[in-house]
């Protein structure tokens, strides 16, 4: 069953494998003791540490291990900001950010502090510009992914930090999806990561600091990794992840371009087979990995369930699911449609086999996902008799709402409008974007005694 989430989670690295046995013999005894299976212990903590400090691009004392990405995250924004809460408390990050670095923003915000979300243009990219304007005396902390988790764009992270750097501001850098496949350029002042993401096993994350970046680990002190990780640490697990991080790096150049003509041959067949669907990301400036289109009049959730029966792993950038029932955050940044919202990531070793399976796959589930959903089948019909009609779709969850403004538009003439009313957030995503791919006009938005009223003018 091919498996197309490794920006979730990648499957572990044969290294890693190796590497997390050899340790867990080697490696049980506490690091910070004197006598000999203690010094065997800190001899592979040492090592691990310089081969992750290597692949980072940042001196071994300036790295600890932490039990995860988000908590490498949480902590590297709090201690950013504490060690300068004379500065200010404002914090500058992109609208596309992880949500740990979205939830850290809020928990400043309701501690009294103030939070600027730099916007995204169409396929997910901050300007360099737009986020050096977004920087105030006052600011503490800036904070930029270096790539997307949810469409693979990358971010102008050098052009960034030399922004920050003039502003006398540090820059903390999530490299969670990017760092298996090379190091970070620029002059950041904090980096984070994920073993997981590379095949190296789960619990481990990355918090880089610069020497000379103010920070004040948050918490009570703690003599391990220079207080900023607290607790005995899993040495086999970060042993495994240092050396599988090491291994994918020896293989990023020759696996990247073959899995980049892979998901090239996805973004270029799949709106050639599927109807109605858009490719969202930044076509060239991206991970090579990772592709993500949306489908419209598609359910997210039952699409996924979907492939899944038919043997192919995927995930969804949309979180309009019976979990949340709300659009993703990037999507929304983006401007894009969230719909039947499909990520695609490959791992080390997909086969053109297995891509051609999928293709072969995808165009029969979205029509029978469709066609569970009555969706629309044919061209708008000719006009009817009103020019403005009302179309309640309250109390209906995506992709409803937009499944019936397509099938009631062609009943206005050329010129006339449809208000849809809907207390589903998605509504404020998908409607814009179905009129953006249909040749319609999007109006604009007014409150409703429930929900909102969006206003559609027909115009093919």
């Amino acid at each position: 069953m091919p498996y197309f989430d490794t920006a979730s989670a990648a499957p572990l690295h044969p290294v890693a494998r190796q590497a997390l046995l050899a340790a867990l013999d080697e490696g049980w005894a506490d690091p910070a003791r004197l006598y000999r299976e203690g010094r065997r212990a800190r001899l592979l903590l040492d090592a691990a540490r310089e081969a992750a400090a290597e692949a980072v691009g940042c001196r071994p004392d300036e790295l600890v291990f932490t039990p995860s990405g988000t908590r490498a995250l949480h902590d590297g924004i709090a201690g950013a900001l504490a060690g300068r809460r004379r500065v200010g408390r404002h914090l500058a990050v992109s609208a596309v950010e992880h949500s740990a670095v979205l939830q850290s923003a809020a928990e400043l915000q309701a501690a009294g502090g103030e939070v600027t979300e730099v916007p995204v243009d169409r396929t997910g990219r901050v300007g360099p510009g737009t986020f050096a304007a977004a920087l105030r005396p006052d600011t503490a902390l800036a904070a930029l992914q270096s790539a997307n988790h949810e469409v693979g764009t990358e971010q102008p992270v050098a052009e960034v930090a030399e922004a920050c750097r003039a502003a006398g501001v540090p820059l903390l850098v999530d490299a969670a999806q990017s760092l298996g496949w090379g190091p970070v350029a620029g002059g950041w002042s904090l980096l984070t990561a994920s073993a997981h993401k590379w095949g190296g096993p789960s619990g481990v994350g990355l918090l880089a600091v610069r020497k000379g970046v103010r920070f004040a680990a948050r918490g009570p002190a703690d003599e391990r990794e220079s207080g900023r990780a607290p607790g005995f640490p899993n040495l086999p697990a970060i042993v495994a992840a240092a050396a599988s991080l090491r291994a994918v790096r020896q293989e990023a150049a020759a696996e990247g371009a073959r899995l980049r003509a892979l998901v090239n041959r996805i973004r270029e067949r799949v709106p050639r087979l599927v109807p109605d669907v858009e490719v969202v990301g930044d076509p060239e400036r991206r991970l090579p990995h990772l592709v993500t289109f949306s489908c419209l009049y598609v359910d997210g959730e039952t699409l996924l369930h979907a492939l899944d029966r038919a043997g192919f792993s995927v995930s969804s950038g949309s979180s309009c699911t019976s979990s949340t029932l709300a659009p993703s955050h990037v999507l929304r940044a983006m401007g894009a449609l969230s719909e039947g919202n499909i990520r695609v990531s490959l791992p080390t070793g997909t086969t053109e086999e297995d891509v051609e399976g999928f293709l072969d796959v995808l165009p029969g589930v979205v029509s029978s996902v469709r066609e569970q959903l009555g969706a629309p089948t044919g061209a708008t019909a000719a006009a009817g008799g009103s020019s403005e009609l009302v179309l309640d779709a309250l109390g209906k969850r995506c992709p409803i709402p937009v499944i019936e403004l397509a099938k009631v538009i062609g009943e206005v003439p050329t010129g006339g409008l449809v208000t849809v009313l809907s207390d589903d957030e998605a509504a404020r995503l998908d409607i814009p974007a179905w009129c953006g791919m249909r040749g319609q006009e999007y109006v604009g938005e007014r409150p409703a005694e429930r929900g909102a009223a969006y206003v559609v003018r027909r115009r093919v």
